[in-house]
């Protein structure tokens, strides 16, 4: 039997419902939803396998155009690259799309020789057929390989562009080990779960000013079962942002510690300890060096 594998990449602006997708396809969460745009911080690998079949999904953060911090230039750098090692491009858009044509990502669309779809998002939302009408404008703007009209909440559209992707993969080796299901390790999911939380429970620019770092994550056994100990730091940019975080006595980090640790015991599939702390890196999110420290 012929083994196929490849690079799908999963690129478009910020909250179109990239991750949504790559979850969806690959029946994981693996990387955090919110509502909020800029969710995604970091490309994640997800890896779909199946006897015959190795794909390396791509989720990357959404394309920015005047990006404000050094930190949006670094995401920038992680979405573009999605178009270096592609085997096939997904590029996705929602119903409400804005774009004027003249973004850098036309230019690397025209440009891409691998296979390209048009991937229209959130249909479960359309009235006044916006959906006819961006079929059309698109039409005239890059010339796709095919066309998937999907909702990835909804599920609805998705097995048709799965085989879509079976069967435009080539012959090839498994790149990565069967039973592995992302390049990221556990520490960076638990990290990624409670910046999630974050994003859930602060308003305004709170959460875009907070970075997690995991810095203990400690396995061990109790009542014969497994257990961790998790020991973390949130990095917040000005003082006042860590008294928001922390809350009045402690209510606020309290609150995110726990909705945190019904999350990541959900993902470990095991009872956990977490413990958070709020340290201030003012402006760390255009400081080089703090940018590098953090992963960007």
């Amino acid at each position: 039997m012929i083994h196929k594998s490849g690079f799908v990449n999963i690129i478009g602006k910020p909250n179109v419902g990239k991750s949504t997708l790559m979850n969806a396809l690959l029946g994981e969460k693996m990387s955090i939803i919110t509502s909020k745009p800029q969710t995604t911080r970091h490309r994640i690998l997800g890896i779909y396998n199946d006897e015959n079949h190795q794909i390396i999904f791509s989720d990357s953060p959404g394309l920015i155009e005047d990006p404000s911090y050094g930190m949006h230039q670094s995401m920038n750098k992680f979405a573009y690259s999605s178009f270096e090692d592609a085997d096939i491009l997904l590029f996705v858009l929602d119903l409400f799309e804005d774009y004027t044509g003249e973004e850098k990502v036309f230019n690397l669309l025209k440009k891409s020789e691998v296979p390209k779809y048009l991937v229209i998002n959130k249909i479960d939302l359309d009235k006044d057929d916006r959906l006819k009408l961006l079929k059309k404008r698109w039409d005239n703007r890059v010339q796709f390989d095919k066309i998937f009209e999907i909702s990835a909440l909804e599920k609805i559209g998705l097995e048709e562009l799965k085989e879509a992707i079976f069967e435009e993969l080539k012959e090839g080796p498994a790149y990565y080990p069967k039973d592995q299901l992302s390049d990221k390790n556990t520490r960076f999911f638990v990290s990624e779960i409670v910046r999630e939380t974050i994003l859930q429970l602060y308003k305004q620019e709170v959460p875009y000013s907070c970075e997690v770092i995991i810095d203990q994550y400690k396995e061990s056994e109790k009542n014969g079962k497994p257990f961790a100990h998790i020991y973390g730091t949130i990095y917040v940019s000005r003082k006042t942002q860590k008294s928001i975080v922390i809350g009045k006595g402690g209510s606020a980090i309290k609150k995110l510690s726990t909705e945190a640790r019904k999350k990541i015991e959900a993902f470990v599939d095991h009872p956990i300890f977490i413990q958070m702390n709020v340290k201030v890196r003012e402006n760390w999110r255009d400081d080089e060096r703090q940018l590098k420290h953090f992963g960007y």
